[in-house]
């Protein structure tokens, strides 16, 4: 029987940014459901320092790298991705999904946790896996994960409003992309909710969004945002589509504004 504990498995891979080489290393981890005895194939992609070529390391400069890697991963916050497709049988979606996302934001932490057929983001099971996730990371640096922001994509919006009101930490930046929270109900009864009332929100919706219409959408994440006593914004593209390609290619500046460093 599988208690809490999470079990690791270490890849590492190097990938290219803007203005300097960076490597990040991805932790593979199976996180279980609650107490169901299920695993969530779930992806943690660390920061680490711009490491500066050397003809020669010494002890010393391991020593100081070692530190520095202390350090950078002590001061990072957290972000968790929750992916769309929440109930198809791609059982390792997550971990895919994550790698992509993770490049947007290699100063931080990312945690992105696979939802799978039943075991889909409104149930309790998938709540208690991200937090299972967030305590291997807490455990990993040896600083508490005592606050944490959530980016969603399509369906993926479902998990960032299950976990505002359910999960074990509290919630500082919140990013719905091609949302229908229709499905969670009225718009007054979940923005009243005691744990919506921190942090910020942020929709993106898009006029071409063929499976969530915007004459459906708009009008409650608009109803949504009058409710909440928080920081909450629309941000409507008329051409906007429902995929995260076209909101990671035409707006990365509304991505990045909704994640604060």
């Amino acid at each position: 029987m599988m208690n809490r504990s999470v079990f690791f498995v270490v890849l590492l891979f190097a990938f290219f940014m803007a203005g300097g080489q960076t490597f990040a290393a991805q932790d593979s981890l199976l996180v279980p459901f609650g107490e169901s005895g299920g695993e969530s194939a779930t992806g943690i992609w660390w920061p680490e320092p711009v490491a500066k070529k050397a003809a020669k390391v010494s002890k010393s400069r391991i020593a100081k790298r070692d530190e520095n890697l202390r350090a950078v991963r002590e001061r990072a916050s957290v972000v968790v991705w929750f992916h769309g497709g929440m109930s198809s049988g791609h059982c390792e979606k997550g971990f895919v999904a994550g790698a992509d996302f993770a490049e947007l934001y290699p100063e931080k932490i990312v945690v992105s946790v696979s939802a799978c057929r039943e075991n889909h983001w409104l149930t309790r099971g998938m709540i208690d896996a991200v937090d299972a996730a967030l305590d291997s990371v807490a455990a990993g640096r040896k600083v508490p994960v005592e606050h944490v922001s959530l980016v969603g994509i399509s369906d993926g919006t479902l998990g960032v409003l299950a976990y505002s009101v359910e999960g074990r930490r509290k919630v500082d930046d919140r990013l719905l992309m091609s949302s229908f929270g229709k499905f969670l109900g009225e718009p007054a009864v979940l923005a009243s909710q005691k744990k919506m009332q921190s942090g910020r929100f942020r929709f993106l919706q898009g006029g071409k969004d063929r499976l969530y219409p915007s004459d459906q959408t708009v009008p409650w994440i608009t109803d949504f945002c009058k409710v909440v006593s928080v920081d909450c914004e629309l941000r409507f593209d008329p051409e906007g589509e429902h995929d995260w390609n076209y909101w990671k290619g035409r707006r990365m500046d509304w991505i990045r504004d909704a994640i604060r460093k």
